[in-house]
């Protein structure tokens, strides 16, 4: 079945437009890209696409489990859920490389499938259970689910597992990121009872293992085995954990020297037992040290017989006068005059 061109569709190409192509990462490009073609061109009819226990498990459909998170309803799901998508994608792509977001999402819709089918055995086990709240509950184990937001939920507790301090706002209330799917699930499933509630739990349930549980520990030595060059799938590690995302630097740019750390030969209890012109005296040559650092590094780059200007000796001689009058010996003599 073909679809024609829709509203949603519409604003989509308008957010991709916005946050501009060039800055969207290849994979997560390709795979809404890819989401969308399958709207516009369906592998397979809703019905054959679903995955829920039935299906999959009782008449054996295991493609189900593959079909299912690339499907959608229509172009109103498909709109938010790529929208979404590409707000987590473009952060965890650039936080892990590419490969390995690539093998994240792939590991991730397979294991909320799966998931998705244990919750639906577990739920129909309490179909005959006297509650009437529990009973309301069990019902969706008959439920056929399609959609990525099961993988949205996944790839969403990651991104806050990366940014603990966060917050994220939901409905204009402030929320700490560390409880921010668990509110948001509810919050759905309030506004769009039809959204399937065990899904997006599928999808939690599945981030947290990844966060909390062996699943992080067993993809990375799946990826070091299956790997011809050990670390080529493994998550980037030029990255802090505070959330913000940063870019590979060129090989071609120039290079990037260290800084020399330049410590004090005074201990702590040393400085607090100075005068307070002597601490200012002490910070102050350390502070030229450190100034002084970057000059040395340039002066080993130097070519040989590279002749400096009478303005960098003038600037040279200034330093090494201070340096001179901040001598640790010339503070000591101070001292002895001042007793």
């Amino acid at each position: 079945m073909q679809r024609g061109f829709q509203l949603g569709l519409l604003l989509l190409v308008v957010q991709l437009f916005q946050e501009g192509l060039g800055n969207i990462p290849a994979v997560t490009l390709s795979v809404l890209g890819f989401n969308v073609y399958l709207y516009m061109f369906p592998a397979a009819p809703l019905i054959k696409a679903c995955v829920s226990l039935h299906y999959v498990y009782k008449d054996k459909e295991w493609r189900r489990l593959f079909l299912s998170p690339l499907h959608h309803v229509d172009d109103w799901h498909l709109y938010f859920n790529m929208a979404s998508f590409l707000w987590k994608g473009i952060r965890l792509e650039r936080r892990l490389g590419g490969g390995w977001f690539l093998y994240l999402l792939f590991v991730f819709s397979l294991l909320t499938g799966l998931v998705y089918l244990l919750l639906q055995a577990v739920l129909t086990q309490l179909m005959d259970d006297p509650d009437p709240l529990v009973r309301m509950f069990a019902a969706q184990s008959n439920e056929c689910a399609v959609g990525f937001s099961g993988v949205l939920f996944a790839l969403k507790v990651v991104c806050n597992h990366y940014n603990p301090g966060g917050v994220t706002y939901l409905l204009h209330f402030r929320v700490s990121n560390r409880f921010a799917s668990w509110v948001e699930l509810v919050l759905i499933y309030l506004i769009h009872p039809a959204s399937s509630l065990i899904g997006h739990l599928a999808g939690i349930l599945v981030g947290l293992l990844f966060t909390l549980g062996p699943l992080k520990t067993i993809m990375q030595t799946c990826a070091e085995i299956v790997s011809t060059e050990g670390n080529n799938l493994r998550p980037g590690s030029f990255f802090s954990y505070s959330g913000y995302s940063g870019t590979r630097r060129d090989h071609s740019e120039a290079p990037q020297y260290e800084q020399t750390n330049v410590t004090s030969d005074y201990r702590e209890s040393d400085i607090a037992g100075l005068t307070e012109e002597e601490q200012v005296e002490l910070a102050i040559r350390n502070s030229l040290n450190i100034r002084g650092t970057p000059r040395r590094e340039e002066a080993a780059r130097r070519p040989s017989g590279f002749q400096p200007t009478e303005e960098e000796l003038r600037l040279e001689e200034l330093r090494r006068s201070r340096l001179r009058r901040f001598d640790p010996g010339v503070s000591q003599q101070r001292s002895r005059r001042r007793l």
